[in-house]
């Protein structure tokens, strides 16, 4: 089969980096186009991130041969690939500008930014949850004039360390009424440099900017139905956040506690939910989806960062601690890797479900 070829704008940042080490070699793409900003535009990419590359892996060898682009020259991506990855560093106005310039010359973006993430014809996506909101892609494309563009996004990166364990309960005929959570955060989530050390080492911040209105408004976005080509917010749950910076490198935990709108599932029944639960991604096998999306783990004091952050390649939430709560109905903590599937490898499951849903066919 021969590999779609995608490009990376924002590539030499910490997501760009993670999009370009996660597609090394990829079955579906092929990185083939690089662009950052024009500071580095002219140089190959090994150059251009000269001191800054943080991955533990090398730069892959079909990389290292590609001359990084000016990202705001968008017209010569449509020449050499045919999907792009943003992950630019910029004003939210100027990337959601950027972003559809991409998307108006012909090009498939899927976007690790928040600037679209409110639009209401474009489809913010966790693959096991809503994937039939790319419905709305026939009517964006035909309300925009766009012949083959498109735009998709990922949700908040925080959003999927418990997003997918609720979701199991309520398709599983268990309605949420509220949803409590406090989210800790690991410094890669602020991107390279993050915070500075002196802030964070014996420390915890109890504040990141617009996270905890991201928390309460996208998990509605995720829930709602498609209706005249836009998605439609779910009224509820109501759901409050608290939001912290931590010391940890990667992994960003949420303690939840759920209120249920009717009758509960007793505890064994919703382990049994999250262990028995699988979603069009894995039904679809596609290539980054991991077998198992939630993993329970039933000691007292797991899910943990350093030690299943990793699981299913970085792409699973691991859930553990499930109790009864003596406020709402149920507690949990759910963990995921947040520069994996609360980024980069979010966004590449998307495009692989794009893929196989036919949206980047070639018309």
């Amino acid at each position: 089969m021969e590999k779609i070829k995608v490009g990376v704008i924002g590539a030499t940042g910490m997501v760009g980096q993670n999009y370009i080490r996660l597609l090394a070699g990829h079955p579906w793409f092929e990185v083939a186009y690089v662009a950052a900003s024009p500071g580095s535009a002219g140089k190959p990419y090994p150059e251009a991130v000269s001191g800054r590359w943080l991955m533990s892996t090398p730069i892959p060898e079909a990389v290292r041969a590609l001359t990084v682009q000016d990202a705001s020259l968008f017209g010569a991506a449509r020449e050499q690939c045919r999907l792009v990855f943003s992950a630019v560093s910029m004003e939210k106005s100027a990337a959601a500008r950027l972003e559809l310039a991409y998307a108006e010359h012909g090009l498939a973006v899927v976007s690790n930014t928040s600037a679209h993430r409110a639009t209401a014809d474009v489809p913010m996506i966790i693959p096991e949850i809503n994937a039939g909101h790319l419905a709305v892609i026939p009517g964006q494309r035909q309300a925009r004039g766009w012949a083959g563009g498109l735009m998709a996004v990922k949700s908040n990166c925080s959003v999927q360390s418990y997003m997918t364990p609720i979701y199991a309960l309520i398709r599983a005929g268990y309605p949420i009424s509220q949803v409590v959570l406090t989210t800790l955060q690991g410094v890669s989530g602020a991107g390279y440099p993050g915070p500075a050390a002196l802030d964070l080492i014996d420390n915890i911040v109890p504040f990141i900017g617009s996270e905890e209105e991201k928390s309460e408004v996208e998990p509605l976005k995720l829930l709602g139905r498609v209706a005249d080509d836009i998605i439609v917010n779910s009224d509820g749950p109501q759901i409050t956040a608290h939001c912290n910076r931590v010391p940890v490198t990667h992994g960003h935990t949420a303690c939840v506690s759920l209120a249920f709108e009717g009758g509960k599932p007793d505890l064994e029944e919703i382990i049994r939910l999250w262990r028995d639960f699988r979603g069009i991604p894995q039904e679809l096998n596609l290539p980054s989806a991991p077998p198992r999306p939630i993993i329970y783990r039933p000691e007292n004091d797991r899910p943990q960062p350093r030690r299943d952050r990793g699981r299913g390649r970085g792409m699973a939430v691991s859930v553990g601690r499930l109790r009864p709560c003596n406020v709402h109905d149920i507690r949990f903590v759910g963990l995921h890797h947040n520069t994996v599937r609360g980024a980069a490898g979010g966004a590449i499951l998307t495009a692989e479900l794009l893929k196989a849903e036919g949206y980047l066919d070639i018309t």
